[in-house]
C-alpha cells in the first residue's frame, strides 16, 4: 500500500475503494471493466453495454489517434483506458488513488495484452504528478465529486493540460436550484458537506481559462443507472454474499435509493463536460 501523504477526502476515498468488499461489489455488479454512469438506449440495456456507451460517447468528442496522449483522473479499474488503447493506439495514464483498484488494473491490462499502451499509477487527482502541458487529454469519469477541492483538481487538470487539448469529463452533481437538506444522506454517504454543480464546473473551468465546447445532459440516464445498479444488487445479493459483507449489501442498497430519489426529485444531475485550452 501507498505511503504518500493525501488530504482527508482522498485517504476517505482511498480507503473505501480500497476495501474487499468495495473492489468485490464494483467488479462484479458493473461488469468487470467501469465504475462509472451509463447511457441507456434499450430496455435491454446492462450496465456494462450502458456504460461503455459513454465512454464511447465522450471519446466521440475529440480527435484521438495514436500519438495522443490521455490522462484518465480517477480511472478505477482502467476500463476506459484499455477502451481508448485498443480502438485508437493512444498511450493512456491512469492516475487512480485506490491500489486494489489498480492492482486489478494492470491485470487486466496484461490480460488484453495492453500494457504496452496503459501506465497505471497510484497518486491522486488534487495533486497530480506530471508536469505541466504533459497531455492531450484529461479525462475523468464520475470521480471529481469525491474531492471537495474540487477546483484544485480542476486546476490540476488545466495545468497538465498541453494548449490546444481537451478537457472531457463526467461527475455526479447537485442541481444548482436543489434542496440541501434533502441531500444529506448522499453527502453522508461521501463524506462530504456538496456535490459540484453543472454552474460550478462552467464556472471553475472558465475562471481556469478553459473555453466551453459543449455540455451534453444525461439527467435522466443518471436515474436509470442508479436503478439499475440497485436491482442488478438485488438479482445477485445471495451470490454476492460469498465476497461482500451483508452490512455494506445493507447500505448500498439504502445509498442507491438516495441517488435514486435524488435524481427522481430533480436534486441531482449527470452528463459529459467538454472544455479546450486555448
Amino acid at each position: 500500500m501507498s505511503d504518500k501523504k493525501y488530504s482527508k477526502d482522498a485517504e476517505t476515498a482511498r480507503n473505501y475503494y480500497n476495501s474487499k468488499d468495495a473492489d468485490n461489489f464494483y467488479f462484479h455488479v458493473w461488469g468487470g471493466e467501469d465504475l462509472h454512469l451509463g447511457i441507456y438506449i434499450s430496455k435491454d440495456d446492462d450496465i456494462f453495454t450502458a456504460s461503455r456507451r459513454t465512454v464511447r460517447e465522450m471519446a466521440n468528442l475529440a480527435n484521438i489517434d495514436e500519438k495522443t496522449k490521455i490522462i484518465d483522473l480517477g480511472g478505477g479499474f482502467a476500463g476506459s483506458a484499455r477502451y481508448l488503447a485498443s480502438s485508437f493506439g493512444c498511450h493512456v495514464t491512469v492516475l487512480n488513488i485506490s491500489e486494489t483498484e489498480n492492482e486489478r488494473g494492470r491485470k487486466m491490462n496484461r490480460e488484453q495484452g495492453l500494457e504496452g499502451l496503459i501506465d497505471v499509477v497510484d497518486g491522486n487527482f488534487e495533486s497530480i504528478p506530471f508536469g505541466g502541458n504533459t497531455f492531450d487529454i484529461v479525462w475523468s469519469q464520475d470521480a471529481i465529486l469525491h474531492s471537495s477541492k474540487r477546483d484544485k483538481v480542476i486546476g490540476e487538470a488545466v495545468r497538465v493540460l498541453k494548449p490546444g487539448g481537451d478537457l472531457i469529463f463526467t461527475d455526479p452533481m447537485q442541481t444548482g436550484d436543489c434542496d440541501g437538506k434533502e441531500l444529506k444522506p448522499v453527502y453522508k454517504r461521501l463524506n462530504l458537506s456538496s456535490l459540484g454543480s453543472p454552474e460550478f464546473y462552467d464556472k471553475a473551468c472558465r475562471d481556469k481559462g478553459l473555453e466551453k465546447v459543449r455540455y451534453i445532459d444525461l439527467h435522466d440516464h443518471l436515474v436509470k443507472h442508479y436503478s439499475m445498479v440497485l436491482e442488478k444488487t438485488r438479482e445477485k445479493e445471495k451470490e454476492l454474499k460469498r465476497d461482500v459483507s451483508e452490512e455494506y449489501l445493507s447500505n448500498m442498497k439504502k445509498g442507491l435509493k438516495y441517488w435514486v430519489e435524488g435524481g427522481e426529485k430533480g436534486n441531482l444531475t449527470w452528463g459529459i463536460f467538454h472544455f479546450s485550452k486555448p
